[in-house]
């Protein structure tokens, strides 16, 4: 079986989904997932030469997916692969937006406005310029919009302001959108992950721990003690894994009526009932207190 050649299996055997960044980590995990479930799947990542992962684990689990580029940053590959999609499959039933980059920086006045316009760039606007490319033809069948957000879209990260910035603004384009989106037939769904223990994004392998503190200047303390808590947490060997929260992604495909806002397990969906229930943010603001080692404001001095 070519790379383009598809074995329809499971409950969506005409269903196309094109899924952004599955080089690595949720991404590929959906990829490989949709395709077990039946779906056409359209993999597309920022540089096809790191697919190997993707065909071995497409291959291990017997079936194919049809490898594409995509820059979700750069609007010439977004529309030429979204037109090449609809030449050759003829539709698309559903888009995921999963790429996305982290940043972790000393605070947002010791990174560089080029490292925060980045992130934004991948993390919020190439989601934007992908799901206006897809927004025909999802319109044309009914189809899905899924979209990979964060706890971090939710609740606010320490020394992480411009990712928790780019999944904020995506939770609030999506809520706005999907109403709108639903009255013409297309459904958009969030799904909120909490941390994932096996990828990127939950070994923090781009932290330069040391390099970092030594350029907090005077937040270098409050950095301290924020890796000392990440640290305590013991989230390495306690996250979620990757293919977990593609299955959550594909049933979320799959439902009837899917919900707009889907945690992708029960640290997630505490992270959600604290915020949703937080009216003034007193609760997540003394929350995030105990993650940079500062105590609690006393009630009677907060009021």
């Amino acid at each position: 079986m070519t790379e383009h050649q598809f074995e329809h299996r499971g409950d969506a055997p005409d269903k196309v989904l094109l899924i952004t960044g599955t080089s690595s980590g949720i991404g590929l995990a959906t990829a490989v997932a949709a395709a077990r479930a039946g779906f056409t799947t359209v993999a597309t990542m920022r540089d096809p030469d790191r697919a190997q992962a993707l065909r071995t684990a497409a291959a291990d689990a017997g079936v194919a997916v049809d490898v594409r580029p995509l820059d979700v940053t750069d609007a010439d590959s977004v529309a030429a692969c979204l037109a090449a999609v609809a030449r050759d499959h003829g539709r698309l039933d559903a888009l995921v937006n999963n790429a996305g980059i982290s940043n972790f920086d000393p605070t947002m006045e010791m990174s560089t406005m080029a490292a925060l316009r980045a992130n934004l760039e991948v993390n919020f606007f190439g989601v934007i310029e992908v799901s206006r490319a897809a927004m025909p033809l999802l319109r044309a069948v009914g189809g899905r919009l899924v979209t990979i957000g964060s706890v971090h879209g939710i609740v606010g990260q320490p020394f992480n302001e411009a990712y928790c910035a780019a999944k904020f603004a995506i939770e609030g384009f999506m809520e706005s959108l999907a109403p709108v989106a639903e009255a013409h037939g297309v459904k958009v769904s969030v799904v909120v992950p909490g941390f994932v223990s096996d990828t990127e994004f939950g070994v923090f392998p781009d932290i330069n721990r040391k390099t970092i503190q030594a350029d907090s200047g005077p937040y270098a303390p409050t950095f301290a003690d924020y890796i000392a808590w990440i640290g305590s947490q013991g989230w390495e060997g306690a996250g979620q894994l990757a293919h977990q929260v593609a299955d959550v992604v594909v049933r979320t495909l799959r439902a009837d009526r899917p919900a707009f806002r889907v945690p992708s397990g029960p640290w997630a969906a505490e992270y959600l009932d604290q915020k949703l229930a937080d009216r003034d943010g007193a609760t997540v603001q003394t929350l995030a207190r105990t993650w940079i080692g500062r105590p609690a404001i006393p009630s009677h001095l907060s009021e």
